[in-house]
């Protein structure tokens, strides 16, 4: 359906790969858990639709994979990015399919914040996982020049090295299908079975390379899942590595309150995107002139230097506020937070 690979549990494709369930299901591919029969071991086999467009972009992301998996000899940090093992072709309905072949890994770190009664996830594993996101960005920005392009929560894959841990978030793997965002393990929800040290033991590697480009050669002018996109690509300005740090201080903020840090919602007579950008100025303030008039259709969102143009009521508000009003944290933990974030949401680039 909709240029889907029509695959069926128990087949095997490239005399190789044995189907044994289906993990997920996006909007340009399925990833199904597969034997590796020649290694004798469980991958994650991707396969991307048929339709026209689709085989350049697996091209695209087979560049950007094998480039990680050369520049990973020379840097520990691209441990932090998932890792690439095969890549193959399939002929379905006389149409070809390009299939991309993984490392299993655990759920999203959506489907773990699924799973926490609490608001946002334990601080002490926010700040563990940001540094590993941190490391992984740094090696794509400065090793392979790559621009990620989509950082957010269900791109970021947990991964576990004991065995028990292991087998816990293999059993968890069918969370991320959409079953109601709940880790379903043996003994009930993954947030109940997880004791803090084996949390603290969890660790993440960036995964779906789907949406990259080179730093030196940008493939588009709207990138990033949009609570998540930066201001300079809400705008229509260039754009470099800088968005990816953007995105990654939303993704900070969401693991550790439960929320998006921005979420915007069309209106009857402005659209989301509009919504977006006065929600970034309630935050962070006026957008300064420079920046806003040095796209030459910045009159799609102003009429003047700060004056929004469909809307005119706006509700200032600060970081540490937030924090510390609505989600209860104490003025020395926001103000620690908001110091963390803001450098990550600097207009200028």
């Amino acid at each position: 359906t909709g240029g889907h690979y029509p695959m069926q549990e128990g087949e095997v494709f490239n005399t190789r790969y044995q189907v044994l369930h289906k993990l997920g299901c996006g909007a340009f591919a399925t990833v199904w858990l597969c034997q590796d029969m020649r290694r004798k071991k469980q991958v994650a086999v991707k396969v991307l639709k048929s339709r026209e467009g689709f085989a350049e972009n697996a091209q695209d992301e087979v560049a950007f994979l094998r480039c990680v998996s050369c520049m990973k000899k020379k840097d520990l940090a691209g441990e932090n990015i998932v890792c690439l093992l095969d890549d193959f072709r399939m002929i379905g309905e006389n149409v070809p399919h390009a299939c991309l072949v993984f490392e299993v890994l655990g759920p999203s770190i959506r489907c773990l914040m699924g799973n926490y009664t609490a608001q946002g996830l334990p601080l002490p594993f926010v700040k563990k996982s940001l540094q590993q996101v941190l490391a992984g960005l740094h090696f794509l920005h400065k090793c392979c020049r790559i621009i990620h392009a989509d950082i957010k929560p269900e791109n970021i894959l947990l991964c576990g090295h004991s065995k028990r841990l292991q087998r816990l978030l293999m059993a968890t793997l069918h969370c991320d299908q959409g079953t109601g965002g709940r880790l379903e393990g043996a003994g009930g929800d993954l947030g109940n079975q997880l004791e803090e040290s084996d949390l603290m033991s969890i660790e993440v590697k960036i995964a779906d390379l789907g949406s990259a480009c080179w730093t030196y050669k940008p493939f588009s002018k709207e990138i990033q899942t949009q609570p998540y996109r930066a201001l300079e690509v809400l705008l229509g300005l260039d754009y470099g590595t800088p968005a990816d740090i953007w995105s990654t201080a939303c993704l900070a903020f969401e693991m550790a309150t439960g929320e998006c840090l921005f979420d915007p919602q069309p209106g009857k007579y402005f659209s989301r995107d509009d919504d977006h950008v006065a929600r970034i100025i309630e935050l962070l303030g006026r957008i300064p002139p420079q920046i806003v008039f040095s796209w030459n259709k910045s009159t799609k969102f102003f009429s003047r230097p700060g004056a929004l143009l469909r809307l005119s009521r706006l509700f200032p508000r600060s970081l540490p506020g937030i924090l510390a009003d609505r989600h209860g944290w104490t003025p020395q933990d926001a103000a620690a937070f908001a110091a963390f974030l803001l450098p990550a949401l600097h207009y200028a680039p």
